[in-house]
């Protein structure tokens, strides 16, 4: 008989729902995030497929570097391969040169004078040439060897991309080499990613962004051709650059990769110090400031110029500086050769500048994924700081911890997107955010300081912002986030959202590390998407975070937690049962804290998990506590960005400071 009392209760409680023959939609933050189908290209679980492919693209460059005129004028051979599965008839290149032309579409988004802009200088490229090479040897050649054929190509230029058409379809599996000569004028300010600069006398010159570059084509979207405005940044393929910079004989030249020619550009003292730097783990002066800008820092020779030889391997971009004044130092560690150069009005400042580079390379590499080249390279000129393979550019004005904290960040990029190349002009937050949540670590490191130095003031200036109203979704494409917001939707609020997931919400460091790193090592050197990342993040750490993702990364949702009321009543036993009514006001859940405190001046600390919010935004925590519970704060050490904390405890006060 009680088993029918039973079941008729259970059948009394709740009421039916009403029948209806429409499926009702889950719209709990808690449902699954709607990410893409996973394939054979890109897994459930987050990691490339078995059907994974990406193409690659080889260059063999040489460019004149003309001081009078600030010209870069040169010849390129692109030997594109097709490792699609699809047939291709053209191929698109990246022209970003051209965003400096008067009357491009970057033109009208940006004022003359703004950051990424070029101040009202008129450039752009000159293209010829275009042509399909075949015959001759496999390797790329800048210009024809005797048993090549050439034959001229039609192209169409779109603003800063250009379609090369091919006279013959690239089947898959093929490889097809593109010949062209192109030349532009260098800006003084090209938009804070190039440009040069006058010190003593003498220009400095960091050349990015110089050559045109093939687009990416991709599984996702075919070919990725958004426009180069400014604010957004990159997506290129991987390949090798060789490439060869022929400048005045007073210049030296530093670029993305190996210097190949050592002999025929530096002096033999200068050769004996590099290799004395690389086995130093403290700097070593290469051209010291003593000697910076003297006929003795170059080999003797009466050509009027010298050319200098680099390789880059596994790379998706390239870029170099020259002047005939730096000085130039170095260190090594792990077989990479760490190197600043910088002009004699940096100098007391960027002295520290190479101990920076070793530091940065080292701690990344000890903490997320091996540094994979021979060097690495900060560079002190006009740029205030911009990131390319191996070689970074920082403001030369940059001192003390502004000039740590530019030179790290830039470095990190080397992970971000270097290493993890993801589309930067659609997701900057996978290249900006991630190296932000990186270079915290970083700096806590280089300067000793507590782990949580800091945190909790970006937590609350967190919480601040997200109040103003100008929270922006972190999926906006950058160029269409308004310019003061960037800093926020691209470094900030994704840099935070991280740290926000290894220390708060897991507050399990090591199982955040884990899967992190596991990221990093499936997709160094490929391409992965937003989905790519949440799958394999959720896969190593074993937790459903589509509430996370969507709350934090799609949309602008905000935390606040609060406790409305404390109920004690003690039973006819003398057990006191107390219930502690808990509501989530904001849209965005998190795991619940909790500072208890008993009338005898203790307290204790708990921890709900987000699974409290599963039915609603209110939930009650019934517990039998020791002693007599006199107050209840939620959240005491300020680690979750609550937008407010004047309901954060009951009895109603001011919560507590950490």
């Amino acid at each position: 008989m009680l088993a029918v009392v039973v079941l008729a209760t259970m059948f009394q409680l709740p009421q039916p729902l009403p029948r209806s023959n429409v499926p009702i939609a889950d719209t709990s933050i808690f449902r699954r995030l709607d990410l893409p189908a996973p394939n054979r290209i890109r897994t459930g679980t987050g990691m490339p497929g078995a059907s994974y492919w990406q193409q690659r693209v080889d260059y063999s460059i040489a460019v004149s570097l003309d001081v009078a005129a600030h010209r870069a004028s040169g010849q390129q051979t692109v030997t594109y391969h097709n490792n699609s599965p699809d047939t291709l008839r053209y191929i698109w290149f990246q022209l970003d040169q051209n965003m400096f032309r008067a009357g491009s579409r970057a033109s009208f988004l940006s004022p003359p004078d703004a950051r990424f802009a070029a101040l009202g200088f008129d450039g752009g490229y000159t293209l010829s040439n275009i042509a399909v090479i075949r015959g001759g040897t496999p390797a790329a050649r800048t210009r024809p060897a005797a048993a090549e054929s050439r034959t001229p190509l039609h192209y169409v230029v779109n603003g800063t991309m250009m379609r090369v058409d091919l006279d013959q379809p690239l089947a898959p599996n093929a490889a097809a080499r593109i010949a062209m000569d192109f030349a532009f004028n260098i800006p003084e300010h090209g938009a804070d990613r190039m440009g040069r600069q006058q010190f003593d006398g003498r220009w400095l010159y960091e050349v990015a962004q110089w050559q045109p570059r093939a687009a990416v084509y991709d599984d996702i979207r075919g070919w990725n051709t958004e426009q180069y405005l400014g604010q957004g940044e990159f997506y290129r393929e991987f390949g090798t650059f060789e490439y060869a910079v022929t400048v005045p004989r007073d210049y030296v030249v530093l670029g993305s990769g190996a210097l190949l020619n050592k002999a025929e550009v530096l002096t033999p003292e200068q050769v004996r110090r590099l290799a004395l730097a690389l086995q130093s783990d403290t700097t070593v002066p290469i051209i010291a400031r003593s000697e910076a800008g003297s006929a003795a820092t170059r080999p003797a020779g009466a050509s009027p110029t010298l050319t200098w030889r680099f390789r880059a391997e596994n790379v998706h971009d390239v870029a170099f500086a020259a002047a005939a004044n730096f000085i130039w130092d170095a260190s090594g560690w792990n077989n990479i050769l760490m190197q600043s150069f910088y002009p004699a009005a940096s100098a007391e400042a960027w002295k520290e500048s190479t101990r920076m580079v070793r530091h940065s390379i080292q701690h990344y590499s000890e903490k997320w994924f091996m540094y994979p080249w021979p060097t690495a390279i900060n560079v002190a000129g006009p740029v205030a700081g911009m990131e390319y393979p191996m070689i970074v550019f920082c403001g030369a004005g940059a001192e003390g911890e502004g000039l740590f904290g530019v030179t790290t960040h830039e470095l990190g990029h080397d992970w971000f997107p270097m290493i993890v190349s993801s589309n930067e002009r659609l997701y900057p937050w996978m290249d900006e955010g991630f190296n932000t949540f990186i270079n915290i670590y970083s700096t806590i490191s280089y300067y000793h300081k507590p782990r949580d130095t800091g945190a909790r003031s970006d937590i609350a200036q967190y919480a601040n912002f997200m109040r103003s109203g100008y929270d922006q979704p972190m999926m906006t494409p950058a160029d269409r986030i308004p310019g003061q917001l960037l800093g926020n939707a691209a470094y900030g609020k994704p840099g935070e959202g991280l740290y926000l997931l290894r220390h708060a919400i897991l507050d399990d460091t090591t199982r955040f590390d884990f899967a992190f790193r596991e990221y990093i090592r499936r997709w160094a050197f490929k391409h992965p998407t937003p989905a790519d990342f949440f799958r394999t993040m959720e896969d190593g750490l074993g937790e459903d975070l589509s509430w996370f993702w969507r709350g934090w990364f799609y949309r602008t949702d905000r935390v606040d937690q609060a406790v409305d009321t404390i109920v004690s009543r003690t039973d006819s036993t003398g057990v006191t049962t107390t219930r502690i009514a808990l509501s989530m006001p904001g849209t965005l859940p998190m795991p619940v804290d909790l500072r208890v405190s008993y009338g005898d001046g203790s307290s204790d600390r708990f921890r709900l998990p987000v699974e409290i919010w599963y039915l609603g935004s209110r939930y009650t925590w019934v517990r039998q506590f020791a002693k007599p519970v006199v107050r209840v704060e939620l959240d005491p050490d300020f680690n979750f960005p609550d937008v407010n904390r004047g309901n954060n405890a009951f009895p109603k006060g001011a919560p507590g400071t950490p």
